[in-house]
């Protein structure tokens, strides 16, 4: 008796690349993509219909939704897809969102097809599987954790990189202009800086923030 495949979603705002997914997954055994989603939100609501088993999900759609936000919303309901992230991005302030967000696996698009098909069979029989960098990454935190940025931290440092105030990055992230400043006190510590620019580019030197 055959094994019944498993059922993709495929969830990436550029048709070159779904195309490409398509392409490269099809030709394997026991697995069928049976849906796309230019948007996050689409495939929030595509993987909710019972019949997907892995959601292939980039990390940025442009407007809307992110992928680590429907990422969270697809794993919060009961008998969920697993959520397998394809992206582009491996910094700090990209994986460690999607990956408590419930992912259960972190993929670069630079990845063989190989291991394209092997990480969709791991994330299907749910186990996990990272990309090189991004195990390197995680070990790094591990053995390191008083130079690790938070999650907020590291919102905190983009928005920096981004060129805001103070002022607009709390209003951004719905924080006061004090709390603010404690972050960066803290990100200029754990970095060993004492400016906002050398705090970004020591950051992004890391590979802890993307500019």
């Amino acid at each position: 008796m055959t094994a019944a495949p498993i059922r993709l979603l495929l969830a990436d705002d550029h048709p070159v690349v779904r195309a490409g997914l398509r392409a490269v997954l099809e030709t394997e055994d026991g697995i069928a993509v049976v849906a796309e989603a230019a948007t996050a939100e689409d495939a929030v609501a595509r993987a909710s219909q019972g019949d997907i088993d892995v959601v292939l999900m980039d990390l940025q759609f442009g407007k809307g939704m992110g992928g680590a936000e429907a990422t969270a919303a697809i794993t919060a309901r009961p008998g969920a897809p697993r959520v397998l992230i394809v992206t582009t991005y491996d910094t700090d302030a990209d994986t460690l969102p999607a990956i408590e967000a419930g992912a259960t696996g972190y993929l670069l698009k630079d990845a063989p097809p190989e291991d394209l098909a092997a990480a969709v069979r791991t994330a299907a029989a749910g186990r996990t599987t990272l990309a090189p960098a991004v195990a390197d990454r995680l070990m790094n935190r591990l053995r390191t954790p008083g130079t690790a940025l938070t999650r907020r931290e590291s919102e905190v440092l983009v928005l920096v990189a981004e060129g805001l105030s103070n002022q607009a990055i709390g209003a951004r992230l719905h924080l006061t202009e004090g709390t603010v400043k404690s972050h960066l006190a803290r990100i200029y510590a754990k970095l060993g800086v004492d400016s906002r620019t050398a705090a970004v580019a020591t950051a992004t030197q890391l590979g802890l923030i993307r500019r």
